[in-house]
């Protein structure tokens, strides 16, 4: 959830929209409830607020994640980077070393944009 958070912060406007769509994104794929979204919520923020790089977070995703799980990061990160309904250079530029540092290919990583662009009926 700290990438989330990352990728929602990037443009300098963290608002309701991101918010809400990290909280849809954690309740949906890892079936929480609302308390445990909440702390969750919490939790990954102070420890986004603390870390100075991604790739701490990073690692952890290639440790634990299948490549497959990892396109499904890919896929929550663009949920959260379009909940505003913009991309922001900052916000691509961190996609791209995102999905360079989780390995996870330039195709398979726009293959995913362009699911969650057509689920939320940006063009």
């Amino acid at each position: 959830m700290a990438l989330l958070l990352e990728a929602a912060k990037l443009d300098g406007d963290f608002g309701a929209r991101e918010q809400a769509a990290i909280r849809s994104i954690a309740a949906s794929h890892f079936a929480l409830n609302e308390d445990e979204v909440t702390t969750l919520f919490e939790l990954a923020n102070q420890r986004q607020d603390s870390a100075n790089q991604i790739f701490r977070f990073t690692h952890e995703i290639n440790q634990s994640f299948t490549p497959e799980e990892r396109v499904e990061v890919v896929e929550m990160l663009w949920e959260v980077v379009y909940a505003d309904g913009v991309l922001h250079d900052y916000e691509a530029n961190l996609m791209r070393r995102i999905g360079g540092l989780i390995y996870v290919s330039d195709m398979d990583r726009g293959n995913a944009r362009k699911r969650v662009m057509a689920r939320l009926g940006i063009e």
